[in-house]
């Protein structure tokens, strides 16, 4: 894991976006096309902000979405779907295409096998996310299933999971958060040849703490990314700030 501590979660953000660029960038020049993941929330404002500006030719781009919550409507504040439409997708008219997340699908089952079966179709150059406080990567929330192959999984979100919802704003309330997500599961975010991990703020800063220097265990989820051959992990000074090593 590469680490990069930045004073500020806007240079953090920037210089994260930055990498994200140049793998796009690599993998356009090297098979005339790039599939890539993208997250939500806080921690990715900063680095979605500097993605959209940087010089790619975005008609080769599909994107594919993480997670969506199940039975929010995409006209919902908090809804993942609305987030990537106005931050990412509206902002790139020339994007290829976005696979988002149907949260309100019929059946939520139906809706994962259908973005599996897309997924599975193409390698996947670069996953942008990042870490929540009880360390879930997407809404894999502790204990992860670390074993399932199952690209797409209909997960329970635990009460620190939705809780940080609350306190970053997205819902007014805990009893108005939904209690199911459509998540892509570890090992889908795994196969990811690089992984670029956005995570400032100091609510962070245990989970980030964990993560690097903790043992791999799915109740730490993001402790996976050990594991991975090409992940890079920006940090401003309040998210890095527990770690010993560095």
């Amino acid at each position: 894991m590469n680490i990069h501590i930045h004073d500020t979660k806007l240079e953090s953000g920037k210089a994260a976006a930055t990498e994200a660029a140049q793998h796009i960038r690599e993998a356009i020049s090297r098979r005339g096309e790039a599939f890539i993941i993208l997250a939500t929330g806080a921690s990715q404002f900063e680095m979605l902000s500097h993605l959209v500006t940087c010089d790619l030719d975005w008609s080769k781009v599909t994107a594919f979405h993480l997670d969506e919550y199940i039975g929010l409507p995409s006209c919902h504040p908090a809804s993942f779907r609305k987030y990537l439409k106005e931050r990412f997708a509206d902002r790139l008219p020339r994007l290829r295409q976005f696979h988002y997340v149907n949260g309100d699908a019929p059946d939520p089952a139906a809706e994962c096998a259908r973005l599996g079966e897309l997924i599975q179709r193409h390698p996947i150059c670069l996953a942008c996310i990042g870490i929540g406080e009880n360390g879930h990567l997407a809404f894999n929330d502790p204990p992860a299933d670390f074993q399932t192959e199952q690209p797409y999984l209909i997960v329970n979100l635990d009460e620190a999971c939705r809780r940080q919802q609350v306190g970053e704003g997205w819902f007014a309330s805990l009893a108005e958060v939904p209690r199911q997500a459509i998540s892509m599961s570890i090992r889908q975010i795994l196969k990811s040849e690089h992984i670029v991990c956005t995570v400032p703020d100091a609510r962070k800063a245990e989970a980030v703490r964990q993560t690097v220097e903790g043992p791999v265990t799915p109740w730490l989820p993001a402790s996976i990314l050990q594991q991975h051959p090409a992940c890079a992990l920006y940090l401003d000074r309040a998210s890095a700030a527990l770690l010993h090593e560095h």
